[in-house]
């Protein structure tokens, strides 16, 4: 029996998601800016960069301010998760709760596979493997906190030869905590985003779990998207690095784009318009130390001119990186 395109809806739990092509949580990137961008070139439903539990908990000005600020148009034709993470369930239960009080989020995402020490090591992220009970009670609360369909974000596992934590996991968050999706990263969290995906082992997850399973990890260009797609049987897939200042990935995905490059005039095009975009939500001067880490991407896409890169890192503000593209002749 053939697959459903990549392009067709699926639900998750009571909504409608338009298509199977979803933007993946991206720590200290996923703002609503791109989370826009994702949706501009077709994403079905984007998830926003993880966020403390704890500091909406505390009120944290900047978290509940600038973290959770959705734009209207990301809901446009498309669905929106905010994603958080914490290791207390009453602490994810208020947290949760704030998400649906002040913003307009249609799901909660909790982050239980991110690896990074400084988050692994208060018992949040992929430590959630190592307690398990409290998970499903993290789990719980989110969704009760909240009224809304909650999913997870897991690896498989520690390490590379632990297969089994992440599938029991899934398993659990499921029939105990009626988690309503869970999207797997079948890397163990020491090799991080090395190796192989194990998609044999996230196949085995589609068929044993009732709900959609979101495939991630690995998901560099339409080849690869589709390849594992029909791999694994997942109901989606999220794209998440190979997305990275190459938002044509969505399009060529959906079958909206042919596989041609963008040319420079749409390189340069897009990056005015995320420029354009940061500024009005973090200001200038701001937005011009937190696209440093974009431009190393653009500038990827039109041949990587090293002095170019130099030369834009140094930039103060945005009018100033302006300045330097233009000085570079590269100017839309």
């Amino acid at each position: 029996m053939a697959r459903p395109g990549l392009d067709t809806p699926w639900q998750l739990a009571h909504l409608t998601v338009p298509n199977r092509v979803l933007l993946a949580p991206l720590a200290g990137i996923g703002n609503w800016c791109v989370r826009l961008q994702a949706r501009r070139y077709g994403a079905g439903m984007m998830v926003s960069e993880m966020v403390s539990s704890f500091a909406i908990h505390h009120g944290n000005e900047k978290t509940c301010g600038e973290m959770l600020r959705l734009h209207p148009e990301e809901h446009d034709g498309g669905v929106v998760a905010v994603q958080l993470f914490g290791q207390d369930p009453e602490v994810m239960r208020s947290a949760a709760a704030h998400v649906r009080a002040h913003t307009d989020a249609d799901v909660i995402d909790l982050n239980m596979g991110c690896p990074v020490p400084k988050v692994a090591k208060t018992g949040a992220g992929v430590a959630m493997l190592k307690d398990p009970d409290t998970a499903v009670a993290v789990a719980r609360a989110a969704r009760e906190g909240s009224g809304l369909p909650v999913t997870v974000k897991l690896r498989s596992g520690l390490v590379p030869e632990d297969t089994t934590s992440g599938y029991a996991l899934a398993h659990r968050l499921v029939e105990e905590a009626g988690v309503a999706a869970i999207t797997f990263h079948p890397r163990s969290a020491q090799v991080q985003h090395k190796g192989a995906p194990d998609y044999d082992l996230a196949a085995r997850l589609v068929q044993s779990l009732p709900v959609p399973v979101i495939l991630t990890g690995g998901l560099h260009d339409a080849q690869a998207v589709r390849h594992a797609y029909e791999h694994t049987g997942a109901t989606a897939v999220m794209l998440a690095r190979g997305a990275l200042g190459n938002p044509w990935l969505f399009s060529e995905v959906l079958g909206l784009r042919t596989g041609a490059q963008p040319t420079a005039a749409e390189v340069l095009s897009e990056l005015d318009w995320m420029m354009d975009r940061t500024v009005e939500h973090l200001g200038a001067v701001r937005a011009g130390r937190f696209l440093r880490k974009f431009y190393p991407w653009y500038v990827d896409r039109l041949g990587g001119d090293k002095a170019l890169q130099a030369a834009l890192q140094q930039t103060a503000d945005v009018e100033a990186a302006r300045a330097v593209l233009e000085a570079g002749a590269l100017v839309a």
